[in-house]
């Protein structure tokens, strides 16, 4: 089976785990509004938004991944691959904006506290705590392997997360009428998305901006192509993520005896089982033709 093949399957078995999340989500949304209009509570009509919001979130994630499954074909040389790196920026964006919208509603209810049916909150929470974790158990694996696979953890973990919140204010209103309880747990749940969600965020950027992915050690890479028999220097190395989940390398290589197709084979087997390297381009060039440095490089 092709690496193509192999990684397309990969992304499309996660789509199975993105359609039962997503449906199952869909039907707590509804169930949260239905009850948090009944109830009288703003808390949980801000969850079930926010749930919502992670919901649509999932939804670009399973486009993104799916569209990344599509062969290159015409000018897309590369396949659509890159999409799942802006569908994780938009993943972390929605999270963020989320986070900014429970916060600017805990506010309003210091300002303007409101009498609520205290345990519909905490049934209903309550039920947001088992799905949500359920949902994030599903991509728990994923999320070390693909951006967008720990987008749809993060955004089911952090749904846990303030679903338990929610939970933790209704029973403290039931218990002691203190309803501040409710928009100071808010805030603090904002904390924990938003410290959450930053590292998704600054990995997405990263790799938007072609940036080394933080798990391949450059350093190491360019020591052991310098290292290698016959080699003089090595110059034009860049490293970048073709997708979430998968890094490409090209690199200028000086063997003033030249190098034969056995050598370049050897060298990429060894880049892709120790470093982590799907996709290689290595140049080699004579020491003749590199005198005056190529005239394509950029470093």
């Amino acid at each position: 089976m092709s690496e193509f093949h192999k990684h397309s399957n990969d992304l499309k078995n996660w789509g199975r785990a993105f359609a039962f999340g997503i449906g199952l989500n869909v039907i707590f949304v509804v169930v949260e509004i239905i009850f948090g209009l009944v109830a009288n509570s703003s808390a949980l009509l801000a969850d079930a938004g926010h749930n919502a919001s992670d919901v649509l979130s999932l939804v670009f994630a399973w486009a993104a991944i799916w569209i990344a499954t599509k062969k290159p074909a015409g000018k897309y040389t590369y396949g659509l691959r890159r999409t799942t790196i802006l569908a994780s920026l938009l993943n972390a964006m929605l999270i963020l904006a989320a986070a900014g919208l429970i916060a600017w509603h805990a506010v309003e209810k210091i300002r303007q506290p409101a009498e609520v049916a205290s345990m519909i909150i905490v049934v209903v929470a309550g039920i947001g705590v088992v799905i949500n974790t359920f949902t994030a158990l599903l991509f728990i694996k994923g999320q070390k392997e693909d951006l967008n696979i720990k987008g749809a953890f993060f955004h089911m973990a952090a749904d846990a997360i303030v679903s338990l919140g929610v939970v933790l204010a209704g029973l403290a209103i039931r218990y002691t009428g203190a309803n501040w309880v409710d928009p100071l747990i808010s805030l603090a749940i904002v904390a924990v998305i938003v410290y959450g969600t930053w590292g998704l965020l600054r990995d997405s950027v990263n790799l938007a901006l072609d940036a080394v992915p933080k798990n391949v050690d450059i350093v190491k890479i360019r020591s052991f192509l310098e290292h290698l028999s016959g080699v003089e220097d090595v110059h034009d190395l860049h490293v970048w993520g073709l997708s979430t989940s998968e890094t490409a390398m090209t690199v200028h290589i000086v063997a003033p005896d030249g190098k034969d197709d056995e050598f370049i084979f050897k060298v990429q087997n060894e880049l892709q089982k120790n470093y982590g390297i799907d996709h290689i381009t290595l140049q080699i060039e004579t020491k003749f033709n590199n005198q005056d440095k190529c005239g394509q490089c950029i470093s």
